[in-house]
């Protein structure tokens, strides 16, 4: 049974990053790109980690799985940010 509930937190992750890179390809801008990449990407590891956590053995394993979604989390929004403003920056300019 953990196994099947393991399987579907790892395949609805998967949906959520084809749907993130979809609105990355798909959507006019680079804002609503970013908004579409960041939002669903970090959706997609949280269930991907909760699934992958779902197959550990030990609470140690759990909670780096955890850790690992909590870096990534933060390094996207802050990688996100940036893009942003670079690009605001450069249409300021330009």
């Amino acid at each position: 049974m953990i196994n099947l509930l393991a399987g579907a937190f790892i395949i609805a992750g998967l949906l959520f990053f084809l749907a993130g890179t979809v609105g990355l390809l798909r959507f006019p801008d680079i804002y609503s790109r970013l908004h579409a990449v960041t939002k669903a990407d970090n959706a997609g590891l949280g269930l991907l980690a909760v699934g992958i956590a779902l197959l550990a053995d030990t609470w140690r394993l759990v909670l780096l799985i955890a850790l690992l979604w909590m870096v990534a989390v933060i390094a996207s929004s802050v990688a996100c940010h940036l893009v942003a403003r670079h690009h605001l920056r450069e249409e300021d300019q330009g």
